[in-house]
C-alpha cells in the first residue's frame, strides 16, 4: 500500500483532501459557541467581572508595606533622628547617567546638616522601607528626605531620577530644608 501511494499522485491528493477536512472539522468543532440557551453579557456583569479582576492583581499603593520590611541601615535612621537632610542615591552598575549622578552629588558629603549615602542596586532592599516609600522604580534615583523637625517627625521625601546637574542636587537638597510657605500654582 505504501508503494502505491508513494507512486501515485491520484491518492496522494485523496489523501491529503482527507486530512485537511478532518482537521478542518476538529479545528472547527473545538472553536466552541454559544449554547442556545445562554443569556448574552450584559454590561454590569462585564464590569462587574473586570473590576474583579483589577482588584485581584492591583499592586499595593506605594509605601502600603512599609511595615512589612526591615528598617534602613542604623546610618542612616540615625541621621534622620539626628535632624539632617538624608540623601540617598541609589545607582546601577556601570550606567553613564549613575556616574555622572555620583559625580555630581559627590559634593553633599561637604554641606552640613547633610547626610549623603551611595546604595548600589543590589542593596535596595535593605532601604526598602524608603525606597517603595517614594515609589523608586528606576535608577539612578536621587531620595531626599526632608529632616525630621521640619515635618512633626513624619518622614518626607522626594525622588529625581536619571542625570542631575551638581545644581540641581544642591537644589532638592535645598529645597527639602525649606521651611516657610508654599503656595499653590494657578496658571
Amino acid at each position: 500500500m505504501r508503494e502505491k501511494l508513494n507512486s501515485n499522485p491520484i491518492a496522494q491528493a485523496a489523501v491529503l483532501g482527507v486530512l485537511l477536512l478532518a482537521t478542518g472539522f476538529f479545528v472547527l468543532s473545538s472553536m466552541g459557541g454559544e449554547e442556545e440557551g445562554a443569556a448574552a453579557p450584559t454590561a454590569e456583569s462585564i464590569v462587574e467581572t473586570v473590576a474583579a479582576s483589577e482588584a485581584a492583581v492591583a499592586p499595593p499603593a506605594p509605601g502600603a508595606l512599609a511595615d512589612a520590611v526591615p528598617p534602613p541601615p542604623v546610618a542612616v535612621t540615625a541621621a534622620f533622628e539626628a535632624n539632617r537632610t538624608v540623601v540617598l542615591l541609589f545607582v546601577g552598575n556601570g550606567g553613564i547617567d549613575d556616574r555622572l549622578v555620583a559625580a555630581a552629588s559627590s559634593g553633599l558629603a561637604a554641606l552640613p546638616d547633610v547626610a549623603y549615602f551611595v546604595v548600589p542596586v543590589k542593596r535596595i532592599a535593605r532601604y526598602a522601607a524608603i525606597a517603595q516609600g517614594v515609589d523608586v522604580n528606576r535608577v539612578p534615583a536621587l531620595v531626599v528626605l526632608r529632616p525630621k523637625r521640619l515635618d512633626n517627625g513624619i518622614a518626607t521625601a522626594s525622588v529625581a531620577y536619571g542625570f542631575q546637574s551638581p545644581e540641581s542636587v544642591v537644589q532638592a537638597v535645598v529645597d527639602a530644608g525649606y521651611k516657610g510657605r508654599t503656595l499653590g500654582y494657578h496658571p
